[in-house]
C-alpha cells in the first residue's frame, strides 16, 4: 500500500470563471490587428510574427510548467500562472506601444498563459468522481472557448469606441478578476491521504499503450483544429466580404460566435456525453463529424451565408467538442506522479502540428487551381481528423477497466 494525496474539493463555477478571465487576452491582439499594423507600421510579416512569438511561448509554458505540476502541485501553478498572466497582460496593456514592445511583453503573456491550462485540467480531474471528471474537464475547457469570445467581443467594441490602447486595458482588467477567481476556487483544497494498492506491470503497460494513442489522436485533433481556427476567417472573408453581405466588423463578431461559442457548448456537452456514454464512442463520433465537415466546408462558397455560417458553427462544434475527452481520458491513462509531464508533452506536440498545419493549408492553396483551392486546402485538414479517428476506434477497442489513481495536486 501507498499514500498520496488529492485535494478534498474545489470550486468549480469559481475555477470555469477564472479560466474566463485569464483567458480574455487570448484573442486581444488578433482582434486589434488591422488597427495595429497601422498605428505601429508593422509589415504582414511582423504582425505574423508577434501572434507566433506568444504560440512559441506558450507552448514553451506547457511544457516547463506540466513537469513543474509534477514536482510543486498543480494548485501552486495555476495560481502562480493566474497572477502572472494578469501582470503580463497588464505590462503589455500599458508597454506596448510598437513590434519591438509587442514581441517583448507578448511573449510574457505566452509564457503566463501556458501554466493555467494542464494545471486546472489536472485539479478539477482529481477533486470530482469519476463519473463526473469528463463533464467537469469540459467546463474547464469550456471557460477558454468562453474567455476567446469575451476578448473578441470586449477588443472589437472598445478598438471602435476608444482606441487599441483601451481594448488591451478592458481585456488586462479581466485577467485581474481571473487571479481572484482562481485563488477562490481553489482555496478550499485541503489535502487528505488516500491508500492505494501497488500497480503492477501489466496495468503500467496498458495504461501507456492508451497514452500514446490518445496523444496521438491528439496530435491530429489539434492539427484540425488550430488549422481550421487560422484559415476560417480568411475563408468566409474571402466568400462573404466580396459580395457585401456584411460589413468586416460584422463578418468578424459572426466568426468569434460561430466558431468559440460553439466551442463552449461543445466542451461541456461532449464531457457530459463521455460520461453517459464512454470516452471510446465518443471520441469517434466527434472525429468523424469533423473529418465529413474539413473534406465539405470548402466546397460551400456559394451557398447562402446563414448557411455557410452554420456550418462554420457546426465544424467549430465538433472540432473542439473531443478536447475534453481527450484530455479527462489521459488523466486515467497515466499514473499520477507522471501525469503532469504526459500533458505537458502531449500538448506541446499538439501545439507543434497546429503551428505545422496553416503552413500547409497555405501551401496546398498556392499550388491548387483557385476553383479548387479551398476545398482541397481544407481537406489537407482532414488528415489530422483522420488519424484521431483511427486513434479513437483502438482506444475504444482496447479499451478496458484501469484501476484509476487519485493525482497528487499541492
Amino acid at each position: 500500500m501507498s499514500v498520496t494525496s488529492i485535494p478534498k474539493r474545489i470550486d468549480l463555477p469559481f475555477l470555469v470563471l477564472a479560466r474566463i478571465c485569464t483567458t480574455a487576452i487570448f484573442m486581444t491582439y488578433p482582434a486589434c490587428l488591422n488597427a495595429l499594423i497601422a498605428a505601429w507600421s508593422m509589415s504582414a510579416t511582423q504582425a505574423g510574427g508577434v501572434q507566433g512569438m506568444f504560440t512559441a511561448a506558450f507552448a514553451v509554458s506547457l511544457l516547463v510548467t506540466s513537469f513543474l505540476c509534477d514536482r510543486v502541485g498543480a494548485r501552486h501553478i495555476f495560481n502562480a500562472a493566474t497572477l502572472l498572466s494578469a501582470i503580463s497582460a497588464i505590462l503589455f496593456a500599458v508597454f506596448a506601444r510598437s513590434f519591438e514592445t509587442a514581441i517583448a511583453f507578448v511573449s510574457l503573456m505566452g509564457l503566463s498563459q501556458g501554466g493555467t491550462y494542464t494545471s486546472a485540467i489536472m485539479i478539477v480531474s482529481s477533486a470530482v468522481p469519476e463519473y463526473r471528471k469528463a463533464s467537469a474537464v469540459g467546463w474547464v475547457l469550456a471557460g477558454m472557448s468562453a474567455g476567446y469570445v469575451l476578448s473578441i467581443f470586449l477588443s472589437t467594441s472598445m478598438l471602435a469606441l476608444a482606441g487599441y490602447q483601451t481594448a488591451f486595458a478592458a481585456c488586462a482588467g479581466i485577467t485581474i478578476l481571473g487571479w481572484v477567481f482562481g485563488h477562490v476556487a481553489t482555496r478550499a483544497a485541503g489535502l487528505q491521504p488516500v491508500h492505494h494498492d501497488a500497480d503492477t506491470g501489466q496495468v503500467y503497460a496498458s495504461m501507456r499503450q492508451r497514452a500514446r494513442l490518445l496523444t496521438l489522436g491528439y496530435i491530429g485533433h489539434t492539427w484540425e483544429l488550430l488549422g481550421a481556427w487560422a484559415w476560417i476567417p480568411a475563408f468566409l472573408a474571402a466568400v462573404i466580404l466580396t459580395d457585401d453581405a456584411m460589413s468586416a466588423v460584422e463578418l468578424g463578431l459572426w466568426t468569434a460566435l460561430a466558431l468559440h461559442l460553439s466551442g463552449f457548448f461543445a466542451s461541456f456537452l461532449s464531457g457530459y456525453a463521455a460520461d453517459r456514454f464512454g470516452a471510446g464512442t465518443i471520441l469517434i463520433t466527434f472525429a468523424a463529424l469533423g473529418v465529413l465537415c474539413s473534406i465539405s466546408i470548402g466546397w460551400l462558397s456559394d451557398v447562402s451565408v446563414p448557411l455557410l455560417l452554420a456550418v462554420v458553427a457546426v465544424y467549430g462544434f465538433v472540432t473542439i467538442g473531443d478536447s475534453s475527452v481527450l484530455s479527462s481520458a489521459m488523466t486515467d491513462a497515466v499514473p499520477p506522479q507522471h501525469l503532469g509531464r504526459a500533458l505537458g508533452l502531449r500538448s506541446v506536440l499538439g501545439v507543434g502540428a497546429g503551428a505545422i498545419s496553416p503552413v500547409t493549408f497555405g501551401l496546398v492553396i498556392d499550388l491548387s487551381s483557385p476553383e479548387f483551392a479551398w476545398g482541397l486546402a481544407f481537406t489537407s485538414l482532414a488528415l489530422g481528423g483522420l488519424v484521431a479517428t483511427i486513434c479513437a476506434m483502438l482506444v475504444h477497442v482496447r479499451s478496458q477497466p484501469v484501476r484509476r489513481f487519485p493525482t497528487f495536486n499541492g
